[in-house]
């Protein structure tokens, strides 16, 4: 960028604005017909990242369990940063560090290794091994790599250190799906593995939570617990990713929440299996249902008053537990708030990304709050997004642009004129947010650029109220009048 020359005897202050020229030309509206991503074979802006990342936060909600990236180093350092900034905490994820040997002859070595040095260091109850491409696409056989690494811990360590510890492979080729489908991957691969035979009854439900925060889980063990029902949360989060600061801390350092592997093996005997987001965790459920008839339902998402009630009367009929009067007044508090904003919501347009079963059930809450859907984008594609937002589309009489799949760059090219008054998704729309001079309100994975966001739900009445909240107000900081007569 060029600037011009100031005089050797200087400028005053009201001179101090200095005229640039622009380093490159003038924006340029874009191809049409290279708007659309399935027109293009790059894709920019993605809003997904990859497979393995979704089995390591599965396996990050398992007590006493690591998970073991059979792949380079890159591919675990990525994951610890990621899940480092939007957790706020620290992250033990291990690798079996592949180099350029392991190209040539395999990762054999380095998983029996990884194995080995897990074992005899840091003593889990469970190793979840999650592959990457490269390991994929080498052929690596890793089920009889798991083998062998036990075999050989039996000649050094005995058998019972040997095949004490529980070791679960996860297949997670990155070119095969995002971080949603390598989360399902796992919810069905610890089922397979660990959950294997049905005995007496336990009179619990199976909760797999899907992709959502620690704020989220403990909302959902709140509604469970108001309705005196006992519940099995397979990947909780809540306690791992975001755990009290408690020194002294022994190494290795394990915290004390997590799904237990005692827990895991008991989910057989459950009522049934509620996977709240069908596109991570609905292939546990269904493995569930195939191997030991348990009832199994397949969100949707409890955000917002319709679905949270479609997830209680459900509880209530399975277990015949009314849903008591604590749960009633949330709901109404909701309703009050909903009743209080709706002068500020009514009509407002509004575009919505994220992954898929979360973007379906915030399309479906903001709707319920008069607001319109004008553009709905999953990152990830599904097979039943697009027919889910349709419905709500139709029940509603609006007509969203729906972007099964698709990148940020396709979504921002089409809200440019469309005149949105607010963005709801991750903090990957930010740049989106800034350039378009439109609030973005966040939620979802990942929101990395805010403090706090890991520990708020959205999910229950409560959580709605919250998402209300920060909706409400993001509309208020940008657009609450100077007239000081404005009344709230």
């Amino acid at each position: 960028m060029e600037i011009k020359k100031i005089p050797i005897e200087g400028i005053t202050y009201d001179q101090i604005k200095i005229e640039k020229t622009p380093a490159t030309c003038a924006y340029k509206e874009r191809d049409p017909e290279l708007v659309a991503s399935e027109n293009r074979t790059v894709v920019i802006n993605p809003n997904r990242t990859c497979m393995p990342l979704g089995a390591m936060l599965a396996t990050l909600g398992i007590h006493k369990t690591i998970p073991l990236v059979q792949g380079a180093q890159g591919c675990t350092t990525y994951v610890r940063y990621t899940f480092s900034r939007v957790y706020k905490e620290p992250a033990v994820i291990a690798t079996s560090s592949f180099h350029e040997d392991a190209a040539v002859f395999g990762g054999r070595k380095n998983l029996t290794t990884a194995i080995r040095n897990l074992v005899i260091r840091y003593k889990p109850e469970i190793i979840g091994v999650v592959t990457t491409c490269s390991s994929e696409i080498m052929g690596d056989d890793i089920e009889s790599f798991i083998k062998a690494a036990q075999k050989m811990m039996v000649e050094e360590l005995g058998e019972e250190k040997a095949y004490g510890v529980k070791i679960v492979p996860i297949h997670t080729p990155s070119f095969a799906g995002s971080h949603v489908k390598g989360y399902d991957n796992a919810s069905k691969a610890y089922l397979q593995y660990l959950a294997t035979k049905k005995t007496n009854p336990n009179n619990k439900v199976n909760i797999i939570p899907g992709i959502i925060t620690p704020g989220d889980i403990r909302e959902i063990k709140h509604l469970l617990k108001e309705m005196g029902i006992e519940g099995i949360i397979l990947f909780d989060i809540s306690d791992t990713l975001d755990l009290p600061l408690r020194p002294p801390q022994s190494i290795p350092y394990y915290p004390k929440g997590g799904t237990k592997l005692e827990e895991i093996e008991d989910m057989p005997n459950s009522l049934a299996t509620f996977a709240l987001c069908r596109d991570s965790g609905g292939s546990g459920a269904e493995y569930l249902k195939s191997k030991f008839d348990i009832t199994s339902f397949l969100g949707p998402i409890p955000i917002g008053v319709h679905n949270t009630d479609i997830f209680l009367n459900r509880l209530s009929e399975l277990t015949g537990k009314t849903i008591p009067e604590s749960i009633l007044d949330e709901r109404g508090w909701l309703l009050d708030s909903m009743a209080d904003t709706l002068h500020h919501t009514m009509m407002k347009k509004v575009a919505i990304f994220g992954d898929p079963d979360v973007t379906v059930g915030v399309t479906r809450f903001v709707c319920e709050l008069g607001m319109e859907p004008i553009a709905v984008l999953s990152g990830t594609k599904s097979p039943t997004f697009t027919q889910e937002i349709e419905e709500i589309a139709k029940e509603y009489e609006c007509s969203p642009k729906i972007m099964n799949g698709s990148d940020l760059f396709e979504f921002e090219e089409y809200i440019r004129t469309k005149n949105i008054d607010i963005i709801l998704g991750n903090s990957r729309g930010v740049d989106v947010s800034k350039e378009m001079q439109v609030p973005l309100v966040r939620f979802g994975f990942p929101v990395y650029d805010r403090f706090g966001f890991q520990k708020r739900p959205i999910v229950g009445y409560r959580g709605g109220e919250l998402l209300l909240e920060n909706i409400v107000n993001s509309i208020l900081d940008y657009e609450y009048p100077d007239d000081r007569t404005h009344q709230l």
